[in-house]
């Protein structure tokens, strides 16, 4: 040919390559993520046939990583990343440790150096961003409790490595060893400085000029000038986060996100990126494919297995223990611990360092992609186990035999449960035409904004019976579900459904899945965006026409 075209055979082979895959592993009723792993071991330079290229490859993937970070902080406001503070810096800072230490003895088994061991046990420490969020959006649970704590133990994460990825070259460079505990000094002040001024430059500047530029834009009409700025943004803001201020391209396209979240264009935004972040993110699967070579698996078997169980076992029971420690239900640790079940991009950043630096042998690096690749592939496997043991039946919870120790049962016709986005508005509705209404809701600023609304409001758990009986359900007419989260309305239909079988149930619901599920366990009606949306249009079409 007359010109290159590696850039566009590598985009063909991922994309096609992965809708085969993806295709087949659809039509096995297997997750899709393991047709695009799959599709990388196909394209990659360890399989006969055509080879991708590789480094075009994982560019492509942090692409992807840097839409859905941003998507994401389009639906994350500074009040959620701080109010999981408490759970997510700790949590994330502990579970580090123990995943380090369980590598580092691994890797002394191995007969490693104390220094690549550890270096080994970082890189299996830290989870994969584009897994995480893609495992959380389609349960659609990054906007309830065990969501924003997932995401913000990952931003702390994020964070972590930035500090190591510095670090390493400063601790291990060709320096003596007076130099290197300066030089990891300076690089850590400098870290520090860097961190502090991206966050001032992103609160202080970019939070008044990026909404202006956004609505400037939307004010012009033109749908794709709109799409450009939302892109330019994203991808601008992580770029120059990176190359300014030394944090990763994830992070600062995150902040974009969370600083466009405040504005009313928000979900437009959201929804102009949303093609471009499900293509890239299939391309970063590819990628964790095309760097697996099978042949480990044969040849180590026994530390492939050791390096996985680290993953999937050790991280996530210390994940568990920890969010437990803190009070958090059980519901809440299981999502965060098989969350941070899988390892990925920042890990093979990690291990490319490692072994460039000459601290981590060569096989480190092929254990941990063959970590990565196992771990993302069970994920899905290990989501759905624990939606199934959330949803089984849990045992009746004992009566309480000190009358004086149970709070007396509210008097009110309506309950609602959850008042975040949805609930809210139900809340001002019911409210502003002096009804009563008692709203059970877990998060203290918005049971704060139920209380300032006129409602009565129990602070708790709607999946538990005492909750519910303390809202005053056996006496109520009807029970309104607006938490986005369908494995917790599913349980609260069930558990209302037995106390009260007289109770209306009304719930929201974001897919036809969910709706029958729903349905099953005794909703009377369940409320789809979607189709509510079309059956309003069409019933203000009609009324033109009549």
């Amino acid at each position: 040919m007359p010109h290159d075209t590696t850039l566009i055979g590598t985009v063909v082979a991922g994309l096609g390559v992965a809708f085969l895959m993806g295709a087949l592993a659809h039509r096995l009723r297997i997750s899709p993520i393991a047709g695009y792993l799959l599709a990388g071991i196909l394209v990659g330079p360890f399989t006969p046939g055509f080879v991708a290229d590789t480094g075009l490859a994982m560019q492509l993937a942090e692409i992807g990583v840097i839409l859905l970070m941003f998507g994401v902080g389009l639906h994350f406001s500074l009040k959620d990343l701080l109010s999981v503070r408490k759970i997510a810096v700790p949590g994330a800072v502990l579970q580090i440790a123990v995943a380090t230490a369980l590598g580092l003895m691994l890797g002394l088994w191995l007969g490693w150096s104390i220094e690549g061991s550890a270096v080994f046990g970082l890189a299996l420490s830290v989870a994969s961003t584009v897994v995480l969020l893609r495992a959380l959006q389609a349960r659609d649970m990054v906007e309830t409790e065990k969501g924003r704590i997932a995401v913000g133990w990952l931003i702390v994460e994020d964070l972590v490595m930035v500090l190591a990825l510095v670090l390493l070259p400063a601790m291990f460079g060709d320096r003596g060893d007076e130099a290197n505990g300066a030089g990891m000094l300076q690089s850590a002040g400098i870290v520090l400085v860097k961190v502090v001024g991206f966050v001032a430059f992103m609160f202080l500047i970019a939070r008044r000029v990026l909404p202006w530029v956004l609505h400037w834009v939307a004010h012009s009409g033109s749908r794709e000038l709109f799409r450009l700025a939302v892109l330019a943004i994203a991808l601008g803001v992580a770029f120059g986060a990176a190359v300014i201020f030394d944090v990763s391209f994830a992070l600062g396209a995150f902040f974009a996100g969370m600083i466009l979240g405040e504005t009313q264009l928000s979900r437009r935004a959201a929804e102009e990126t949303l093609p471009l972040r499900d293509a890239f993110a299939v391309l970063f699967f590819v990628s964790v494919g095309m760097l697996f070579d099978p042949k480990v698996l044969i040849e180590q078997p026994g530390p492939v297995l050791a390096t996985v169980a680290i993953i999937v076992f050790g991280k996530s029971i210390a994940a568990y223990a920890l969010v437990r420690a803190f009070g958090h239900p059980n519901q809440t640790a299981l999502t965060v611990s098989v969350s941070l079940a899988q390892i990925g991009e920042f890990s093979f950043i990690l291990a490319g360092l490692g072994v460039g630096l000459e601290v981590l042998p060569e096989t480190g690096r092929d254990l941990i992609l063959a970590g990565a690749l196992l771990s993302i592939l069970f994920n899905p496997i290990f989501f759905t186990l624990m939606v199934k043991r959330i949803r089984a039946d849990e045992p009746p919870e004992p009566e309480a035999t000190d009358a004086a120790d149970v709070p007396a049962p509210c008097n009110a016709g309506v309950v609602l449960i959850g008042y975040g986005r949805v609930g809210s508005h139900i809340g001002s509705l019911i409210c502003g035409r002096g009804e009563g209404l008692t709203v059970i809701e877990d998060q203290k600023d918005m049971a704060a904004a139920a209380a300032a609304a006129g409602a009565t409001v129990i602070v708790g758990d709607a999946t538990k019976d005492s909750v519910l009986r303390q809202a005053g359900i056996e006496d109520a007419s009807t029970l309104l579900i607006a938490i986005p989260e369908g494995v917790e309305a599913g349980a609260v239909v069930r558990k209302a459904r037995a106390i009260n079988p007289k109770l209306v149930i009304v719930a929201r619901a974001h897919s036809d899945e969910e709706v029958a599920d729903l349905v099953r366990r005794g909703a009377d009606h369940v409320v789809m965006a979607e189709r509510e949306t079309a059956a309003r249009m069409a019933e203000r079409a009609m009324l033109t026409l009549a």
